[in-house]
C-alpha cells in the first residue's frame, strides 16, 4: 500500500504555498465555469425536481441549495448541486471523458458549510489536490472501454476536496479514498442513450464524497490497498495496463490537472473539433447550409463509438445533439454558432437540421488514434464541386490548443443569456469579482448567497 499511503500522505501535508499559479489559475477557471454552468443548468430537465425532493425530505440543515435555495443534508445538497452542474454538458472535461468540477467545486462549498468556514486559500488549495488526484488516476480510452470516467474516477476528487476542508488526518483521508473507490462506476451508455442519468452520475460522484469523507471520519475503514491490490483500481479498471506507481511521479512538481479541457461551445468534447472545423470553413470561405453538397468527418473509434452514431431524437433531445457530430455540425452549418441554445428542444426539432444531418457522415478511422484523442479529418464537398480539406489534431479547449481569456469570458456569458436574466448583471459581476479574488476571501461561504435567487 505503498502508493496508497504517499498519496494521502501529499494530500494532508500540501498547503496553498506549494501550488504553484499555473494550477490556481486552473482551478478559479473552473470555479467560473462550474458558477455558470449551474445558474444556466438549475432550470432543465430533472433539475427542479430532484431539488424540489430533496428539499422535501426531512434532514439536518447542513448545506445550501444553489439558486433554489434552502438547506438540506450535506450530501443532498452536492448532488442536486453537481447534477445543475453538469446538466448543459458545458462544464470541464478531461479526456477521455471525465468531469471534475461540476463535482469538486459543490463538494468544496458543501465541506465548508459543514466545517463552518473556510478561507480562500484553504479552498483552492483542497480543490486543486483533489482535481489533481483524479488526473493522476484518469485511465485510458482502452482502459475505461465503456465505463464513465466521471463515475469511475472523480469520485477521488470529490473525496479529497471533502476531506482536506474537514481537516481529516491521513489514516482517515486514506480510508476515505479506499471508501471512494468501492463506489467507483457508470457507464457511457447513459451518454449513448441520451439519459438524464449522464448528470445524475456526476451528482453521484460529489454525494459519494461528502459521505466517504464523512464515515471515515467517523472511523468506517475501507481496503487499504486499493489502489495497488490484486482487485484494486489499477486492476479492475486499468486491466493492469497501467502501473500503480506511476500516479506518484512528479507528485507535488508537475500538474496533470493542467490538462483539464475548458470547452469552447457547449457540448460533448468529441464534437467540438468537428464544430471548430466547420465554423471556420464557413468564416474561411463565406460558406452557407445551401452551400453544402456532403461533409465526411473521420474521427477515432473510440470518438465515434460516442458521439460518431447516426442522429436521432430521443427522450432527451439536448442530450441525444450534444452526444452526436452529426447534429453539432448540421448546427454549424444552419446557425454559424453554437451556444446553448442551440440545444433546447425546439432547436434541435427544426426540419431544417433533420435534412443537413442527411449531408454529413462520420466514420471511425482506426490511424488516426496516433494523432490524437479528438483528432479528425474532415472534407466538405460544395454543391459547386469544390472540395475543403481540414485536419484538426487537438480540439479547441483542450491542452495544446487552450481557450483564451476572452473565450472564457464568452463562454460564462453564453450561461448567463442561457438563464434569461436569472440575475441582475450586477449580481453576476460580483460574482465574477469574488471569484477572480476568491483566495482572499476569509470564508467562501460569503459567496454562496449570491447564487440564490
Amino acid at each position: 500500500m505503498e502508493t496508497e499511503k504517499r498519496l494521502a500522505e501529499y494530500i494532508c501535508r500540501t498547503n496553498f504555498v506549494d501550488i504553484p499559479q499555473e494550477a490556481l489559475e486552473v482551478v478559479r477557471n473552473m470555479v467560473l465555469t462550474v458558477f455558470g454552468t449551474t445558474i444556466a443548468g438549475a432550470t432543465t430537465e430533472g433539475c427542479v425536481a430532484l431539488a424540489e425532493f430533496y428539499k422535501g425530505l426531512e434532514g439536518k440543515r447542513e448545506a445550501t441549495v444553489f439558486i433554489h435555495g434552502g438547506k438540506i443534508p450535506a450530501q443532498n445538497a452536492v448532488f442536486v448541486n453537481s447534477i445543475m452542474a453538469r446538466a448543459l454538458d458545458f462544464d470541464d472535461a478531461m479526456a477521455p471523458g471525465m468531469h471534475i468540477g461540476a463535482s469538486a467545486v459543490p463538494t468544496a462549498f458543501a465541506a465548508a458549510e459543514l466545517a463552518g468556514g473556510c478561507n480562500g486559500k484553504d479552498f483552492l488549495t483542497a480543490l486543486v489536490l483533489g482535481i489533481e488526484t483524479a488526473a493522476r488516476l484518469n485511465l485510458t480510452e482502452s482502459a475505461y472501454d465503456g465505463f464513465d470516467p466521471t463515475g469511475v474516477c472523480t469520485v477521488f476528487a470529490a473525496t479529497v476536496v471533502a476531506c482536506k476542508i474537514l481537516k481529516l488526518n491521513e489514516a482517515e483521508t486514506l480510508n476515505a479514498l479506499a471508501l471512494a473507490f468501492n463506489k467507483s462506476g457508470g457507464s457511457f451508455q447513459s451518454n449513448i442513450d441520451g439519459s438524464l442519468a449522464v448528470r445524475v452520475i456526476q451528482g453521484w460522484v460529489s454525494e459519494s464524497g461528502i459521505t466517504c469523507s464523512r464515515f471515515a471520519r467517523l472511523g468506517v475503514t475501507g481496503p487499504k490497498n486499493f489502489l495497488e491490490g490484486v482487485y484494486g483500481y489499477f486492476h479492475l479498471y486499468a486491466k493492469d495496463m497501467i502501473a500503480p506507481e506511476s500516479v506518484l511521479k512528479g507528485l507535488g512538481k508537475e500538474f496533470e490537472l493542467q490538462k483539464i479541457l475548458f470547452k469552447k461551445y457547449p457540448s460533448c468534447g468529441l464534437t467540438l473539433g468537428s464544430t471548430d472545423a466547420v465554423l471556420g470553413l464557413i468564416k474561411e470561405k463565406n460558406l452557407s447550409a445551401k452551400d453544402i453538397d456532403r461533409i465526411e468527418i473521420k474521427v477515432p473509434p473510440y470518438a465515434y463509438k460516442l458521439v460518431g452514431h447516426r442522429f436521432s431524437i430521443g427522450e432527451n433531445p439536448r442530450v441525444n445533439a450534444q452526444f452526436s457530430i452529426q447534429y453539432c455540425v448540421a448546427n454549424a452549418l444552419l446557425r454559424k454558432s453554437s451556444k446553448l441554445n442551440h440545444f433546447e428542444e425546439s432547436s434541435v426539432k427544426d426540419p431544417r437540421i433533420m435534412e443537413l444531418v442527411k449531408k454529413i457522415f462520420v466514420y471511425a478511422d482506426p490511424d488516426l488514434d496516433e494523432r490524437g484523442h479528438t483528432a479528425l479529418d474532415m472534407k466538405a464537398v460544395t454543391t459547386s464541386g469544390d472540395e475543403y480539406i481540414t485536419k484538426v489534431d487537438v480540439a479547441p479547449g483542450f491542452p495544446g490548443n487552450p481557450l483564451s481569456q476572452k473565450n472564457h469570458e464568452a463562454h460564462f456569458w453564453d450561461c448567463m443569456e442561457f438563464s434569461r436574466g436569472l440575475f441582475p448583471k450586477e449580481r453576476v459581476a460580483r460574482i465574477i469579482r469574488s471569484t477572480n479574488q476568491i483566495e482572499k476571501l476569509d470564508d467562501v461561504r460569503a459567496v454562496i448567497p449570491l447564487l440564490l435567487i
